[in-house]
């Protein structure tokens, strides 16, 4: 599952980190809009899987959901690698990359949450400790993959990734397959799948939604707006103030490391630093970062590196703590708060995903975008204090599975 964790954040940011490529004349060559368009199949397959994952574990068990998504993953780099041989005809190079995008969410939305049931309930007596590392690790796949692009570009071939992501993807698969990866129905093993507390017992009648909780869908739409700013976006705009394409790569690479960490960091220090005081404190951090990336001057390699990893603090530790909230203040819903979060934070990376696209071939400027990402995240500070204000800190920074003990 570790392994799994690892792989899935390799794959989950293949497309973002090879952003120069596909917008690269003498490679795909795609228009800002193009590109921006290229994630829509992935955030409504992503949104699509983490709403019925839960659905389809309940009828088929999760190790069949497990190894469809690592299934979808394997089909979205295949054709990665495909439409790299006819990346000069955008007729039949584009409708290669919908569909590749289109997998990956489906890959995303399915093998996120069995990952995260599995390991809860292959260590029952360090659910918290175990949760952690595979989000760590998550991470670390997220922050490798602009390093390994950087690599094979350097090397002439970035197909390179998606190549190196098939073969540790059909590794697992083969190693998988094998393993019975069951959970049992009951004790240290049991789980109930998230987005099945909602139907009551005869399976006929849903619990309502609480007002309370579009503040958390709001949050993380906004929160899944500012964190596909720096993700999807980070490269073009350092590239377009003349910064190499090896340092841009870098800097996304200081982004995710810097939001794993942050992640790491704020979960050990619990006792000292409260999550709740962080979850209000880090959206005023991550407007900074905007500001100062607003301004950023041509040429400032260093400058930049230091703005997307001060950004990367930013947005650490507010969407799982955005979750560990809902989970505790929405009893009603909590099994269903989690794919709920998600969802909402999908629909946000759609906006700055596609939405940009469009704004830019208008002629507006990702430094005037980026302003306006800053009030995004006051916003953001201000839902927090809707959410968190006034309440005690969540018990887990890193959200457990639903149905494992607080």
């Amino acid at each position: 599952m570790y392994a799994a964790g690892l792989v899935q954040g390799i794959t989950l940011v293949t497309f973002p980190a090879a952003s120069t490529i596909f917008t690269s004349a003498p490679s795909y060559g795609l228009s800002a809009s193009q590109y921006g368009t290229m994630f829509v199949p992935q955030v409504v397959a992503a949104i699509a899987a983490a709403l019925a994952g839960a659905r389809l574990a309940g009828r088929f068990g999760w190790k069949l959901v497990y190894l469809g998504g690592l299934a979808a993953n394997l089909a979205s780099m295949a054709l990665l690698i495909v439409s790299r041989f006819v990346q000069t005809d955008q007729s039949l190079a584009y409708p290669i990359l919908l569909a590749a995008t289109a997998c990956l969410g489906l890959g995303f939305g399915l093998t996120v949450p069995a990952v995260n049931t599995f390991t809860a309930a292959f260590h029952p007596g360090s659910v918290d400790r175990s949760i952690l590392v595979l989000n760590a690790l998550l991470g670390l796949g997220t922050a490798l993959a602009p390093v390994f692009v950087a690599i094979f570009v350097g090397l002439g071939a970035w197909v390179g990734l998606p190549v190196l992501a098939v073969a540790l993807l059909l590794g697992l698969l083969a190693v998988s397959m094998r393993l019975p990866l069951r959970i049992t129905a009951g004790g240290q093993g049991s789980a109930t799948p998230p987005g099945q507390g909602l139907p009551a017992p005869g399976g006929r009648r849903r619990t309502a939604i609480p007002a309370r909780f579009w503040a958390f869908a709001a949050f993380a739409v906004l929160y899944g707006f500012c964190e596909t700013m720096n993700g999807n976006w980070s490269q073009i705009d350092l590239v377009s103030l003349h910064v190499s394409a090896t340092t841009a790569s870098l800097t996304l690479t200081v982004f995710w490391a810097m939001v794993t960490a942050g992640r790491v960091l704020f979960a050990a220090a619990q006792r000292w630093v409260p999550s709740r005081l962080a979850y209000h404190l880090l959206p005023i951090v991550l407007a900074g970062a905007f500001v100062v990336i607003a301004e950023l001057p041509a040429g400032s390699a260093g400058a930049g590196i230091l703005a997307f990893g001060l950004a990367g603090l930013g947005c650490s530790a507010l969407l799982p703590l955005t979750i560990s909230f809902g989970q505790e203040r929405l009893t009603a819903i909590s099994a269903s708060v989690a794919g709920g979060v998600i969802a909402c934070y999908q629909f946000g990376y759609g906006l700055a995903a596609f939405g940009v696209g469009p704004l830019r071939s208008a002629g507006v400027t990702l430094p005037e975008i980026y302003r306006a990402s800053a009030a995004a995240a006051i916003l953001l500070a201000i839902l927090s204090f809707a959410i968190g204000g006034g309440r005690p800190s969540p018990a887990a920074l890193h959200p457990r599975p639903v149905g494992y003990p607080g």
